[in-house]
């Protein structure tokens, strides 16, 4: 499987950014820094397009549908208008800075957690020529932009000058400690099995058939090869992103909204757009490293990306209505005692596998 990787990525398509500077008939310098410019303008609009549809319009029409309510439907076609509205309610509310606030922390903080989801996006391969860059340590590079989410929580907690915010953010480092580890850690069994860090390699690792039954093949997907590892990641993944039952740093029937309790305004839509933004970028890492990326049939790659990054976003909405809250002791405790240990017997036992076959 690992063998045939190095073959399927000399055809693959070139990332974006080259796609970008031949149509403009650039070369050089001046067509990577433009075709790179432009690729992330696309990049980034696609992601934030996406944020702006889940966050105020489809989590409350999945979260009604759950719960047999009624959502949104008043304004415009579906309620989608909604999608403005709470834009201009949002953004035309005064921004209120309480006393006593470490000022240059509280006002990064808002722009750190943003920031570092859509920089991870600069790796992840949409299919279908659509990837700004294609590194060889391409995944240590995603989970890199991804981590720098958690110094962006702990800064908006102690910079607050509130002890629900620095409880929240003392809990968000928490929270990511135990379970980056073991999120890592699920990764690597599935580097085990490419012999690569680049995106592009895992997804071509994916491509050939596991097996065929009455004639319809089954593909090498990670999910189907190592079932036991996508389990342990989804649910580390989860911890990441922040969402039920993991939602422990903002936990609101207990620490009122935590690291952003003192936030309004622009500030608090930043945080809400930086929220959704690391969910779809958990998706697309899971849909990288065990559901083949952008692989699919019929449909173009591109298409079968964003559905895959969607049904991960209704799994969280699931969990979010469907799955209780554990206390914070026992988050802790899953992730060091529980999670930590099962990643890296998944891993061994990857190791062993994979040198057994070789």
């Amino acid at each position: 499987m690992a063998a045939s990787a190095p073959v399927l990525l000399q055809q693959s398509s070139a990332p974006l950014p080259d796609a970008i500077a031949r149509l403009l008939g650039l070369d050089g310098v001046a067509g990577a820094v433009v075709g790179g410019l432009i690729g992330a303008f696309i990049i980034a609009n696609l992601m934030l397009t996406m944020t702006a549809v889940a966050g105020p319009w489809a989590k409350r029409k999945i979260t009604a549908a759950f719960t047999d309510r009624i959502a949104v439907n008043r304004i415009g076609p579906f309620g989608l208008l909604i999608i403005v509205a709470d834009a201009v309610r949002l953004l035309s509310k005064e921004l209120i800075v309480p006393e006593g606030v470490d000022r240059p922390a509280w006002d990064l903080a808002p722009i750190v957690l943003p920031f570092s989801a859509l920089l991870g996006f600069a790796v992840i391969p949409f299919g279908s020529g659509i990837q700004l860059a294609d590194p060889e340590t391409g995944l240590a590079f995603a989970f890199a932009a991804a981590s720098i989410a958690s110094l962006g929580l702990v800064m908006a907690g102690y910079a607050s000058n509130n002890k629900y915010s620095l409880l929240g953010g003392l809990r968000s480092i928490a929270q990511n400690l135990a379970y980056e580890i073991p999120l890592v850690i699920t990764a690597a069994s599935v580097v085990v099995f490419t012999g690569t860090l680049q995106m592009s390699g895992i997804v071509a690792a994916q491509t050939e058939p596991l097996l065929t039954v009455g004639g319809v093949s089954i593909p090498s997907w990670f999910a189907f090869v190592n079932p036991f590892a996508f389990v342990l990641f989804m649910a580390a993944n989860m911890a990441e992103i922040g969402r039920n039952p993991f939602d422990i740093p903002e936990a609101p029937t207990e620490i009122v909204a935590g690291y952003q309790t003192e936030y309004s305004s622009v500030y608090f839509v930043l945080f809400y757009l930086g929220e959704f933004i690391h969910i779809f970028l958990g998706g697309a890492l899971a849909a990288v490293l065990f559901l083949g990326g952008p692989a699919g049939p019929v449909l173009p790659g591109f298409v079968w990306m964003i559905i895959k990054m969607w049904a991960f976003f209704l799994f969280t909405q699931w969990c979010r209505s469907a799955v209780p809250r554990v206390r914070i002791d026992q988050l802790i405790e899953i992730g060091w005692k529980g999670m930590l240990v099962l990643s890296f017997a998944n891993l061994v036992l990857t190791a062993i596998i994979v040198g057994v076959i070789a």
